[in-house]
């Protein structure tokens, strides 16, 4: 029967902890939190009512 390699599966694991801990920090320069949805959309600069320059009907 074969022996298992720990050596090996702990490399492993760090090489994954550090490929996670880099892709953190990628994310982090970017600006963006982790959480955010990455849909394109951005409500911040839109109007809640478009604005029009008619006088209102009901003076």
């Amino acid at each position: 029967m074969a022996t298992p390699n720990y050596s090996y599966e702990k490399r492993q694991k760090e090489l994954a902890k550090k490929r996670k801990k880099e892709d953190k920090l990628k994310r982090k320069g970017e600006g963006r939190p982790d959480d955010a949805p990455d849909d394109g959309t951005e409500t911040s600069d839109t109007p809640a009512e478009p604005q029009t320059d008619l006088p209102s009907a009901a003076s």
